[in-house]
């Protein structure tokens, strides 16, 4: 049984975890991963390329199609560690508050059960860097693994991400939208400078700012459908230096959530119409948005498939149903190219859950081997249809 034999390579991917998790890196600087990742699938008999995508790994057990991918995420956190924990990550300012040391160990870990099995066509394996970061470019790490062919042929492909707020080894998917898409804005407000005590006589790019971010948060309750999914957010605002002197100019920045193509259009259209207000108060402004992450769409045959596989795993009352959130995920690189779906492996530690992206992220590793076990019997299902 698949469960079975996943436990009974618990200790070895506690190991792995702790030890990436004790050596962090960040997006498109996983080297030392990347190389810890491709010598255990080199020894494990696959067929290793690395380099993809600048710093990723692809491995390839098998021939022909189907071709049934498996992706983790290797990056780690800007974020400096308050766990006092044995494996805690010995790279200052650096630590892996998301999980992907899990979602990295829990993978090799299907590859080791997988490397023991005959199944028809190929299984290929997809190391990602920086799914939490974007090049000099504006690109994060999936569509650059695509660009380096990760993708090519595929015929369905998987992932997980654990969830604290989960129950430990409980799994919970959904069809359709899994995660939400992403863009950020950077807009620059422009007026007149001068000094504070005449006010009159500038053009105060600060007091714009302020209809501005008004203009910015109504976008999401006044603009759009009510059932519309979307989030407007703005992460950042500078401006001045000194507290008798207006400023020329103010910078903000933010994130914008979407699921459906026309509302993410919607959007960028309602944040050009707020920034009119500038010229109307005297000023002007610049916007840039740039493009992020695809939403994950869960093809509903391969979700309903997982969820299958860890029903008789696990029972009914391990599969709860999933709470949809907006957070971004650039899996949907993959998924917008072939069938694919997410699951979400609950790893919460009972009575203090630690929240991802927190300095004090962690989680309860009996999670491991239910993951390992879910996703290798999905993939050999897959390989077998």
């Amino acid at each position: 049984m698949m469960l079975q034999r996943a436990h009974d390579i618990e200790e070895q991917l506690v190991a792995w975890r702790r030890e990436f998790h004790m050596h962090p890196e960040l997006g498109f600087q996983e080297t030392r991963t990347a190389a810890r990742v491709a010598a255990v699938l080199d020894a494990s008999g696959y067929r290793v390329r690395t380099g993809v995508g600048r710093t990723g790994v692809v491995a390839e057990r098998g021939q022909g199609h189907p071709i049934v991918a498996i992706r983790a995420d290797m990056d780690a956190l800007p974020i400096q560690e308050k766990n006092d924990a044995p494996y805690a990550s010995q790279t200052p300012g650096v630590m892996h508050a998301c999980g992907h040391d899990a979602h990295t160990a829990i993978v090799l870990g299907v590859a080791m059960l997988l490397a023991g099995e005959r199944f028809p066509g190929t299984v290929r394996f997809l190391f990602q860097p920086a799914e939490e970061v974007n090049d000099e470019e504006g690109v994060s790490g999936a569509p650059r693994m695509v660009e380096g062919g990760a993708m090519e042929g595929v015929d369905a492909v998987l992932a997980l991400h654990v969830g604290p707020a989960v129950p430990t080894g409980d799994v919970t998917i959904t069809t359709g939208p899994m995660s939400a898409g992403v863009d950020s804005f950077h807009v620059t407000i422009l007026g007149r400078g001068g000094h504070g005590a005449y006010p009159h006589s500038v053009v105060d790019p600060i007091y714009i700012a302020g209809h501005v971010i008004l203009a910015l948060h109504g976008i999401v309750s006044r603009r759009l459908h009510p059932t519309a999914a979307a989030v407007v957010s703005i992460g950042s605002v500078h401006g001045g230096h000194a507290d008798n002197v207006i400023p020329e100019r103010v910078e903000m920045s933010g994130t914008i959530r979407f699921v459906e193509p026309e509302v993410q259009r919607q959007v960028h259209t309602a944040i050009e119409q707020a920034l009119g207000i500038t010229r109307v108060l005297g000023g002007d402004y610049a916007l840039r948005i740039v493009p992020g992450g695809l939403p994950v769409i869960n093809e509903a045959g391969i979700a309903n498939l997982i969820r299958e596989v860890a029903t008789e795993m696990l029972g009914d009352e391990h599969i709860p149903p999933l709470k949809r959130e907006m957070g971004a995920e650039d899996f949907g690189s993959f998924t917008a190219l072939a069938p694919g779906a997410m699951f979400v492996l609950g790893c919460r530690i009972e009575g203090d859950e630690r929240k991802l992206h927190h300095p004090r992220f962690d989680i309860d590793e009996r999670c491991l081997p239910v993951g390992v076990a879910v996703m290798a019997e999905a993939a050999l299902r897959l390989l077998h249809k």
